[in-house]
């Protein structure tokens, strides 16, 4: 990569230096002051992502970064609830949705690939609709913002609230990693935030409809996505 004297930006190790750094020294810092550290940062070169199960992270970093560009990503096979909340919050939040796309149709995909991939293969699927888009929609940025939260599912325990993702060699941020659910809902319903329907009615993680169900009781978050499957994540982190 070229370094911080031919570009004026910094290298790849210098950001992977920057957010081991960060996340040590703000692990114990507020969800706002870390999304302002990552403001200060990196400034139009920073983003939020939202899969819009809530607009929480947007609404946080809407405050400390306003106009801020939130990304979502439309797979092509989301609830209209989904739909509905992303154009609520484009219409409601100081900040700037932008949505991206795979880079097929639902029905350029099943005419390749044979209808129903996620049914028969869902890694592939979710690695053409969900991982390859976002690659390519975060390419103009140095770092991230996720909702991604320590309490959600074993495998997300260890998120740090400021790392860095070798996979996309960006800077990714989990402002609210340390937050339980609680702290979730007393802060949507403190600041009145957005969030999708379907967590009213048994979902308590939104993704693709026909990935997605309802979760039964004592189950944890993530347990109504890909059900049946030992599959967890969909590959955008990890």
């Amino acid at each position: 990569m070229t370094g911080t004297a031919q570009t004026g930006q910094p290298t790849e190790q210098e950001l992977r230096e920057q957010a081991e750094r960060a996340g040590r020294e703000l692990e114990d810092a507020s969800a706002s002051d870390i999304l302002k550290w990552a403001a200060d940062a990196f400034g139009s070169r920073f983003c939020v992502t939202s899969s819009m199960e809530d607009a929480v992270v947007a609404h946080l970093a809407s405050r400390v970064m306003p106009g801020v560009d939130v990304v979502f990503l439309d797979t092509g096979y989301h609830f209209p609830e989904t739909i509905g909340t992303r154009d609520a919050v484009d219409a409601v939040m100081d900040v700037n949705v932008i949505t991206i796309t795979p880079r097929r149709s639902v029905a350029e995909q099943d005419a390749e690939h044979g209808p129903k991939l996620h049914d028969r293969d869902p890694d592939l699927c979710c690695a053409l609709r969900k991982v390859k888009p976002l690659e390519d929609g975060l390419r103009g940025y140095a770092a991230w913002a996720t909702g991604l939260r320590r309490d959600e599912s074993p495998t997300r325990a260890g998120t740090p609230v400021v790392g860095w993702d070798a996979k996309r060699r960006k800077v990714k941020v989990s402002p609210i990693a340390r937050w339980t659910q609680d702290d979730v809902d007393a802060y949507v319903a403190e600041h009145g935030v957005l969030t999708n329907p379907l967590l009213m009615d048994g979902y308590a993680s939104v993704g693709c409809a026909p990935c997605t169900r309802r979760v039964l009781e004592g189950e944890d978050a993530r347990a109504g996505r890909w059900a049946g499957r030992g599959k967890t994540e969909c590959g955008l982190h990890g």
